[in-house]
């Protein structure tokens, strides 16, 4: 049996078909829309950066971001990076209509970050994002706004 995934220089498995703004795989050949750039971001630069994404509704893309520093974060902030990304996660499913998966992801992502709601590292508004959060995740099927990482 052949394997005729796409593979990275390392000879990992990886995904190289283009993605439209939820993350979707597109057929090869199609346009999509830019890739997550990955490198090494500072937390405001990755806040900003995930924020871009939300703002221009391409939660999936703000999601690979916050997951991306969720792998190097200190372990006293992993669950709220972790939270983010599930947070960007849920959205996601809210926009491809899978409202279960969305009110799941989102519940599981606010439990994550409410224990940061005093400290607020980053400048993070984890009030607001956790207001917003149970408002998703109690009706999925209402038009969701883009969520403010920061205050």
């Amino acid at each position: 049996m052949s394997d005729d995934r796409d593979r990275d220089a390392r000879g990992r498995a990886e995904n190289a078909r283009p993605r439209d703004g939820l993350g979707r795989p597109l057929p090869h050949g199609s346009a999509g829309v830019e890739r997550v750039e990955v490198r090494d971001r500072t937390p405001d630069e990755a806040l900003a950066d995930a924020q871009d994404y939300l703002d221009r509704d391409m939660p999936f893309h703000a999601h690979e971001v916050l997951e991306e520093q969720w792998k190097v974060a200190p372990d006293p902030e992993r669950a709220l990076w972790q939270g983010l990304a599930q947070l960007a996660v849920g959205l996601t499913h809210q926009r491809r209509g899978n409202l279960r998966g969305a009110t799941s992801v989102t519940t599981r992502g606010a439990d994550a970050i409410a224990r940061y709601t005093v400290i607020a590292p980053h400048g993070i508004d984890v009030g607001g994002l956790l207001a917003w959060a149970r408002a998703l995740a109690a009706r999925p099927e209402d038009e969701a706004s883009v969520p403010s990482l920061r205050s």
